[in-house]
């Protein structure tokens, strides 16, 4: 069940939507009726993190620090437009 509440309202009864949350509840929180963010329930880690955990599965592209003169360019503001 999700439940949509506007600013003024979520800062008035926090409280009462924290415990929503608690109760499994999903709720949205929005700005003029567009929806801004989101309550849900916060996760606990149940096991420490393992240093190292990822180790080879990813890579880095060989020219990874070599950056192109024209986009040095552009940040100093010499790109043609």
């Amino acid at each position: 069940m999700s439940t949509t509440v506007n600013v003024h309202e979520a800062k008035t009864h926090l409280s009462r939507l924290l415990e929503a949350v608690e109760a499994g509840e999903d709720v949205v929180i929005a700005r003029a009726g567009k929806p801004i963010a989101r309550l849900v329930p916060a996760t606990v880690r149940t096991e420490p993190r393992r240093p190292g955990a990822w180790r080879g599965r990813g890579w880095m592209a060989d020219d990874f620090d070599e950056t192109p003169e024209e986009l040095i360019a552009a940040f100093h503001g010499d790109a043609d437009s």
